[in-house]
C-alpha cells in the first residue's frame, strides 16, 4: 500500500552493504525500475484534485512497495522488486504545470523508450540518463544532496513564481529508488545540451583557476568537456550583440544572487557551442524528436531575460532555441544552464576551502563563500567568457562631427556680423563717452554710470534686431532663430558694464 509521511529525505532507508539474499541489480534492471516508478508516482498523481500549494507539502515523501508479481494498487513486473519514495509530489506537480509540462507527455518521454546512458565528466559519482526525445535529464543524486533539495524547495517554488525564465536548473521529480538492497536517488531535470545539434565545445566553467583544466583522460574523448583554463586559452571570449549580452548578464546576475542567497557555492555554468559554419546540421529522427517541444522557457534563448518578449518557439527551427554569438570569424549557436546547485557551503565545504588555500591561493580555488563565489562567477562570465559586441564608432562619430560643424559655421555666419556691429558701437561709444562728463573721478576712468549704458544699450539693440532681420530675409544659410539673437544681447549688457 502506499503511505506518506514526512520524513526526511531518505533517511534510515540507505543501506550500505548488499544483502546475502539478493543479486546486485543490472543498470538495466534499475533503469526500467526507475522508469516504472516514476509513470505509477505521476499516473497515481492524477487522482488527486487540483489545489494551491500548502508549505507542509514540500515535505511530503509518499512510499510505495512494488513487487515484481505486482499487487491491488500496483501493476506487475519483470524487474526485481522495489520500493519508491516520491518527495513532494505535489509541489512538483505545480512545477511541471508552471513550466507547461503535461502529465501524458511527462509520462510519454520518460516511459515510452529506453533510457540513454550518458558518460560523466565532472568528479561527482552520479549518473546521467537522458530521455530519448531529449527533453529530460535524469540525475542520481546523493543522500546529502537529495535532502538539500528538499529544505530548498519552499525557496525554490518562490523564485520560480517570480522569474520563470532563469538559467538554474528545472527540477521536475525527485524519487528514491530500492532494489535488491540498493537505494538511488534520482532527480529528474531539463537537458540544456540537445543532442540533436552538434557541440564542437563543452566547457564546464566555475570562474576559479585552481586545476581548473581537462585531464588527459578527458580531452582524449571524443567529446570531451574541457574548463575555465582551457576556455581562456581556446577562446579569446564569445561576442554577443548589446541586448543580447545584457539579458544574459542580467539573467546570471539573478540567478547568481538567488544562490548566494541560499548560501550555495560551487555550481558551474555549462556551455555548449555550435560552430555554425562548419558541417550542416544533418536532420534525422534524434531532431525531429525535439521539434514537439514540451517544456516552456527551456531553451537558452527562451532562459534569459529581454525587456523584448521572445518570439514563440518555432517547431522546426534548426537552431533549437541556441543563442547566436560569434568567436572572430566565426558564427556560433551558444547552449548553456548552470548546474550542480545542490552543494551547500557546509561545514566540509569549509573544511575543504580551507586546506586548499593552505597549499594554493585561497581566491583561486572553487570552493569558497557563497558571496565571493556568485561575484567572481559573474565577473569571469561577464568578462573573459561573454563580451558584447561594440557598433563601429567611426561612422556615428564621424555623423555627429559633420553636424556639429554644419550648425557652428551657421551661428558663425550669423554672429560674426553682429559681433563687428558690436566692436563698431563700443568704440563710438568709447570715444564719445571720453569727450563727455560721465565720470567725475580720475581713479575710476572705467565705469560707466547704468543708465546711459542701458539707454545706448536699447537704441543699439534696437539697430541690431532691424539689421539681423535684414540679414535673415536675405540669406540662404539655415540660420538659429530666436535664441541665439537672444543671447549675444545678454552678452553685449554684461560686457558694457565694463569697458576695456
Amino acid at each position: 500500500m502506499s503511505t506518506a509521511s514526512t520524513d526526511s529525505v531518505g533517511r534510515g532507508t540507505k543501506t550500505s552493504k548488499v544483502s546475502k539474499d539478493h543479486k546486485k541489480p543490472t543498470a538495466s534492471a534499475l533503469k526500467g525500475a526507475i522508469q516504472l516508478g516514476i509513470g505509477y508516482a505521476v499516473g497515481n498523481l492524477s487522482s488527486k484534485p487540483d489545489r494551491d500549494v500548502l508549505m507542509q507539502d514540500f515535505s511530503v515523501v509518499e512510499s510505495v512497495f512494488l513487487p515484481s508479481e505486482g499487487s491491488n494498487l500496483t501493476p506487475a513486473h519483470h524487474f526485481p522488486d522495489f520500493r519508491l519514495k516520491t518527495y513532494a509530489p505535489l509541489a512538483f506537480r505545480y512545477f511541471r504545470e508552471l513550466f507547461g509540462i503535461k502529465p501524458d507527455d511527462y509520462l510519454y518521454s520518460i516511459c515510452n523508450e529506453p533510457l540513454i546512458e550518458l558518460s560523466n565528466p565532472g568528479a561527482s559519482s552520479s549518473w546521467f540518463y537522458l530521455t530519448s526525445d531529449d527533453e529530460f535529464i535524469i540525475k542520481t543524486v546523493q543522500h546529502k544532496e537529495a535532502e538539500f533539495l528538499q529544505k530548498l524547495l519552499p525557496g525554490y517554488y518562490m523564485n520560480l513564481n517570480q522569474n520563470p525564465r532563469t538559467l538554474l536548473p528545472k527540477f521536475y521529480g525527485l524519487y528514491c529508488i530500492q532494489c535488491s538492497g540498493i537505494t538511488v536517488r534520482v532527480v529528474v531535470m531539463n537537458n540544456v545540451l540537445p543532442r540533436a545539434m552538434k557541440m564542437h565545445y563543452k566547457y564546464d566553467l566555475k570562474g576559479s583557476s585552481y586545476k581548473r583544466r581537462a585531464s588527459r583522460k578527458e580531452s582524449a574523448k571524443q567529446s570531451p568537456t574541457f574548463k575555465d583554463l582551457d576556455f581562456q586559452e581556446m577562446h579569446e571570449g564569445l561576442h554577443f550583440d548589446s541586448d543580447t549580452y545584457n539579458a544574459l548578464m542580467k539573467t546570471l546576475q539573478r540567478d547568481c544572487r538567488v544562490l548566494e542567497s541560499f548560501k550555495i557555492m560551487d555550481y558551474s555554468l555549462l556551455l555548449g557551442i555550435h560552430v555554425l559554419d562548419r558541417k550542416p546540421l544533418g536532420r534525422g529522427s534524434r531532431c525531429d524528436s525535439r521539434k514537439g517541444q514540451k517544456v516552456l522557457y527551456s531553451t537558452a534563448l527562451e532562459s534569459i531575460q529581454g525587456n523584448v518578449k521572445d518570439p514563440e518557439p518555432v517547431a522546426d527551427d534548426d537552431t533549437f532555441g541556441g543563442i547566436p554569438a560569434k568567436h572572430k570569424d566565426e558564427n556560433l549557436l551558444i547552449f548553456l544552464g548552470i548546474i550542480d546547485i545542490l552543494q551547500s557551503y557546509r561545514f566540509i565545504k569549509k573544511v575543504e576551502h580551507s586546506w586548499k588555500a593552505l597549499v594554493h591561493d585561497g581566491d583561486t580555488v572553487s570552493v569558497h563563500r557563497p558571496s565571493f563565489y556568485a561575484d567572481r562567477f559573474l565577473k569571469f562570465m561577464g568578462s573573459t567568457v561573454f563580451k558584447k559586441i561594440h557598433p563601429l564608432r567611426g561612422a556615428s562619430s564621424k555623423r555627429k562631427r559633420n553636424s556639429f560643424y554644419t550648425v557652428k559655421s551657421a551661428s558663425q555666419e550669423i554672429l560674426s556680423p553682429h559681433k563687428e556691429e558690436k566692436k563698431e558701437d563700443k568704440k563710438a561709444q568709447s570715444m564719445d563717452n571720453l569727450d563727455g562728463n560721465f565720470y567725475s573721478s580720475s581713479k575710476q576712468p572705467d565705469l560707466l554710470p547704468r543708465s546711459a549704458v542701458s539707454f545706448q544699450s536699447s537704441r543699439n539693440d534696437e539697430e541690431d534686431t532691424e539689421n539681423s532681420e535684414g540679414r535673415r530675409a536675405s540669406s540662404s544659410t539655415i540660420a538659429l532663430d530666436d535664441p541665439l539673437p537672444s543671447l549675444s544681447r545678454s552678452q553685449s549688457d554684461s560686457e558694457l558694464d565694463v569697458y576695456l
